[in-house]
């Protein structure tokens, strides 16, 4: 079994004034060697947007791009023509495959938006650009994992140009169960959004990252209530 622990203040951290973001992975003015991706997982931003703000249109290509909105609503809108809002239990992903532009907005002007913007290598470079989100009902994530990304074309989870799964789940203080890698060669990417959680015996607390490959069966226990993100990715 192998490992890699990044505690939550160990995070790149930039405060833009309209944008207050922390960067597990080496991004933008963020650089360290040693954390530059999770197997295919590439990006993992925090980003919190102030009322009315956000990015501009910008280009994307060759990345598997998913927002998970935790609080607020986000305004999107793309070269393919989509213009969409997602806000909490909505989960995004944007195939940036051959290249797409988009830009993405705080909706609301008298409150932050927080969200979790994911980067993916693809498995197959160079698709057509594809556009999806989905909406997800909490309380199928109370002591459950819930799918919310998948790399088949099913109603479990938005579909995803690689071989990842991602789950959400809600669990209740001292609730235990384990998660089963899907497979052969992935690891599991923990992101605790809230509360306090042991995954296998590494206690890890709000905004902590933990990741372990080379193991079947990770096991889970939730020390507080929490809320916790898995994302499952090719290491190689």
């Amino acid at each position: 079994m192998n490992t890699v622990l990044h505690k939550a203040a160990t995070r790149g951290h930039a405060n833009h004034g309209w944008l207050d973001t922390s960067h597990t992975f080496s991004f933008a003015h963020y650089y360290d060697p040693s954390r530059m991706n999770f197997g295919v997982l590439r990006v993992l931003n925090d980003d919190f947007v102030e009322g009315g703000r956000g990015f501009g249109t910008h280009p994307h290509d060759n990345m598997e791009i998913i927002s998970i909105p935790l609080s607020g609503d986000l305004e999107h809108k793309d070269s393919m023509g989509n213009t969409t809002v997602i806000k909490q239990n909505d989960v995004q992903i944007m195939s940036a495959g051959t290249g797409v532009q988009h830009s993405e907005y705080n909706k609301n002007k008298d409150k932050k938006v927080n969200f979790l913007q994911i980067w993916i290598f693809p498995k197959v470079r160079n698709s057509e650009p594809r556009y999806d989100q989905k909406t997800f009902n909490p309380e199928d994530r109370i002591n459950r994992l819930q799918q919310i990304v998948s790399p088949e074309k099913t109603d479990a989870g938005v579909w995803i140009n690689q071989d990842a799964w991602f789950h959400l789940a809600d669990l209740k203080s001292g609730f235990k169960t384990d998660y089963k890698i899907k497979q052969k060669g992935n690891g599991v990417y923990a992101f605790v959004i809230e509360g306090d959680v042991t995954l296998n015996d590494q206690k890890l607390n709000k905004r902590d990252g933990f990741g372990v490959w080379d193991v079947d069966t990770p096991s889970i226990q939730a020390d507080s209530d929490t809320e916790l993100l898995l994302i499952e990715v090719p290491m190689n």
